[in-house]
């Protein structure tokens, strides 16, 4: 019997070391090994590898570019984030927040695509809770989808041998383990080898498989950063407990675009497609309140409108309170100090608050103009009109930048029927304004825009 031999790896990039270590020399955190018991190598002997065909060197314009014929899930906000579909032999990693949904949505998923045979392995959850969940999604066509409740990978491919599914999902990476390692499930060793037996088996079969991951409490995903490097796709599950919205975002995908974005939006009965989010994130009110203005923003390729919410009031203590939901404070703190440097707007003694409706997060720049004028617009407590919109950057200095895909952003505002957008007049030079029926109102700096609304 081989002996078992101790080894220290580091918890956040799987570096590996036979003494404890302070500091990682890999990734250079403190702190962050940790002990665990592996099972020696059995044997020693060198193995004669030989040279089969398809692992020859090829010339590369020898080498064939024909398309793989993807797996349509019948979820359009799914297929859009994995562009097009499941690719044949591929292996993924869908991460998010516990109860967020993930079992949910493979679960929904596997039931709604026809003709395919699934095998779902859960190492959370029995057979009964697993029909539970799907007799509560109300799905139909889900005769070909197998469950069962495993957490060897000796025994899941046994299952897989005797069912031979299409697709194989594997919820979660967490709590399976292999009898190779002696190390307990969820450890860095174990997280590390059941990937890498899951993708050797997608790459030998051609089977996809999905794999479900946790993550931290800081966000990112649970075990060692090795594991996003083996998978050929990391999707993030994401949303806010408060709201029924779910964000699905593309991390990492060999097969198509980061850029693309999933919504849905969480029932009782499972997660609906959001097919247009903007009639979701604009608030409905019967009357123009001050401190609202809609921004025109991308979410990957597809255009969005969200209202970006505003309440500068006098500081009722002597340090002035700053706080801002949905969007980066720091940046926050940049535009405030933008239009009290360079605009002279006195904003320094104020408090100021702002928030996003819907309870997503926007990173897109091209919100600035418009979370500057929802600021203003608390300030003079002139209400914006609801028709307006937004879609431009703001410099240190001032002046309103242009953005990308300003035509996609003036065209969908257009196709909402609002009757003026504001963007920068760089944008507007290349601009053919005869396309669309929305008035383009261009602004160099912000007081144009404080003019042209407030005047």
């Amino acid at each position: 019997m081989a002996k078992a031999k101790t080894y220290y790896y580091c918890s956040e990039c799987g570096y590996q070391s036979s003494s404890w270590l302070g500091k990682c020399p890999e990734c250079g955190k403190w702190n962050t090994f940790t002990e665990e018991v592996v099972q020696a190598a059995t044997s020693t002997k060198s193995k004669t590898h030989t040279l089969s065909e398809a692992s020859k060197p090829k010339l590369i314009r020898e080498v064939s570019t024909s398309e793989t014929k993807r797996i349509p899930t019948l979820c359009g906000e799914f297929d859009r984030v994995l562009g097009g579909g499941i690719v044949p032999g591929s292996l993924l990693l869908l991460g998010g927040e516990p109860g967020i949904g993930k079992s949910t949505l493979l679960l929904q998923t596997a039931l709604s695509i026809p003709g395919r045979k699934i095998l779902y392995v859960s190492g959370e959850e029995s057979e009964q809770q697993i029909k539970m969940r799907a007799d509560r999604l109300n799905q139909e066509g889900g005769a070909e989808c197998y469950v069962v409740s495993e957490t060897v990978t000796q025994r899941i491919m046994e299952h897989v041998e005797a069912v031979k599914p299409d697709l194989l999902i594997v919820d979660s990476i967490q709590t399976i383990c292999t009898e190779a390692i002696d190390s307990s499930a969820g450890s860095i060793s174990q997280i590390r080898e059941c990937t890498a037996e899951f993708q050797r088996y997608a790459k030998e079969s051609g089977v996809p498989v999905l794999l479900v991951g946790h993550i931290t409490k800081d966000g990112t995903l649970a075990g060692p950063k090795v594991m996003e490097h083996i998978v050929d796709c990391v999707l993030q599950f994401e949303g806010d407990r408060n709201y029924g919205y779910r964000l699905l975002r593309s991390l990492k995908n060999r097969f198509g675009s980061t850029a693309e974005i999933g919504i849905f939006e969480m029932h009782g009965d499972g997660l609906r497609e959001v097919a247009n989010p903007s009639e979701f994130l604009l608030s409905q009110r019967d009357e123009n309140l001050s401190g609202c203005a809609i921004a025109a923003t991308l979410e990957g390729a597809r255009p969005m409108f969200i209202e970006v919410q505003s309440l500068v009031s006098s500081a009722v203590y002597g340090t002035p309170q700053r706080n801002a939901n949905g969007f980066d404070f720091r940046r926050l703190s940049m535009l405030l100090a933008v239009l009290e440097k360079r605009c002279g707007f006195k904003l320094g003694a104020k408090d100021v608050f702002l928030n996003i409706a819907g309870g997503i997060r926007v990173s897109d720049p091209a919100i600035d103009l418009a979370v500057a004028c929802s600021i203003l617009s608390s300030n003079v407590d002139i209400p914006i009109s609801p028709r307006y919109c937004f879609a431009a950057e703001m410099g240190l200095s001032g002046e309103v930048r242009s953005v990308s895909r300003v035509e996609q952003r003036i065209a969908e505002a257009d196709r909402l029927g609002f009757e003026k957008i504001f963007v920068s007049k760089y944008n507007a030079r290349s601009l053919n304004k005869k396309r669309f029926g929305i008035e383009i109102v261009e602004v160099s700096v912000i007081e144009d825009a404080f003019r042209a609304l407030f005047a």
